[in-house]
């Protein structure tokens, strides 16, 4: 009786989503593979998947160009038949979208699989998703993003926090169960502020060790329990480079896989010019300084994967900033754009 009522609210739900958009369509039937196991486990044999290896996606380059290859459920297969327990590791899967023609996009994690001998298999490599995200082209770069923060996700959380019990994915990824305890878990994202501060002829970039060398970038900064996004913004600039913020104001959010999974909320912010001395936190930042508009034009101008590019004569590195896909980059074209008006 219930495989009849499952099959019969499905025939409903496809002929009311035939009366709405493809964005709707699209949206309700990733919701159903979500909530229905069987749908999705049945969706797993005709997607299409999205191969990483702990954690670095695979690219094939073509000429010029890096791709992001798609492989069917067939091919997946043919490669999994060279190991053990093939089956198992497609349950491994998590869904991260589908196309406007409903045809669902996994993600799959081959990290304890030879990775030399599937990148020779499929004449790519598997590449750090830093590197790749200044290369791939910019459809690719949030599905690759969120598809990586959902891997990381689940390997962090195989556990239950409360019994210390496994915990048991669902098909879709969209979850965790305790059997034991009966909590559920779901992926989470944490809101990190990310700023732009300018005195107004001038903006602030900053780069912490970590980073690679050259490379400048806003201000950010997770924010406190209890704080809304002004708050934050403020305190990271005091915190940070010794600054009081006057003004402020909303430009875009984007997910962002690093350190784990934020929500970017990126905003600009404006400090008096008389009060722009910085005093840089040594323990956030190895430096901070003002650029002028000149100088960020010709930063945007430079490939750091390009070698040469980015060094002065003295070889010392000139400043270089995020992808274009990271909303940092949005923030500083957004700066340029205001100073050139």
């Amino acid at each position: 009786m219930a495989a009849v009522y499952q099959a019969l609210h499905r025939r409903v739900s496809s002929l009311a989503c035939r009366l709405h958009s493809t964005y709707v369509r699209k949206m309700r039937y990733l919701n159903q593979l979500k909530e229905d196991d069987s749908l999705c486990r049945q969706a797993q044999t005709s997607g299409h998947f999205y191969l990483f290896h702990n954690l670095s996606p695979f690219l094939q380059k073509v000429g010029q160009k890096y791709l992001v290859p798609q492989l069917s459920a067939a091919e997946m297969r043919q490669i999994l038949e060279k190991f053990q327990e093939a089956e198992q590791w497609i349950e491994k899967s998590v869904l991260i979208g589908c196309s406007d023609e409903h045809r669902p996009h996994f993600a799959l994690d081959l990290g304890a699989l030879d990775k030399s001998g599937i990148e020779s298999e499929l004449q790519g490599s598997f590449t750090d998703l830093r590197k790749a995200l200044f290369v791939v082209d910019g459809k690719d770069s949030p599905l690759l993003a969120s598809a990586q923060s959902l891997l990381r996700w689940h390997d962090s959380h195989q556990y239950c926090s409360k019994t210390g019990q496994p915990t048991e994915k669902n098909p879709a990824g969209s979850k965790r169960v305790c059997h034991a305890s009966g909590v559920t878990y779901y992926p989470q994202m944490a809101p990190v502020v990310i700023t732009l501060v300018s005195d107004g002829s001038r903006c602030l970039l900053a780069r912490q060790p970590s980073f690679p060398p050259g490379m400048f970038t806003a201000l950010s900064g997770f924010c406190d329990m209890g704080e809304n996004v002004e708050e934050a913004v403020r305190r990271e600039v005091a915190e940070e480079v010794g600054l009081e913020v006057e003004s402020l104001r909303y430009s875009a959010s984007q997910h962002w896989p690093f350190p784990s999974s934020s929500l970017m909320i990126a905003c600009h912010a404006l400090v008096g010019a008389r009060r722009a001395e910085i005093s840089v936190d040594s323990l956030e930042l190895e430096e901070a300084r003002w650029f002028g508009l000149e100088e960020i034009v010709e930063g945007l101008k430079r490939d750091p994967l390009q070698k040469g590019s980015s060094k002065q004569e003295d070889g010392s590195l000139l400043p270089w900033f995020p992808p274009k896909q990271a909303v940092a980059h949005q923030l500083i074209r957004e700066w340029v754009q205001q100073q050139t008006a």
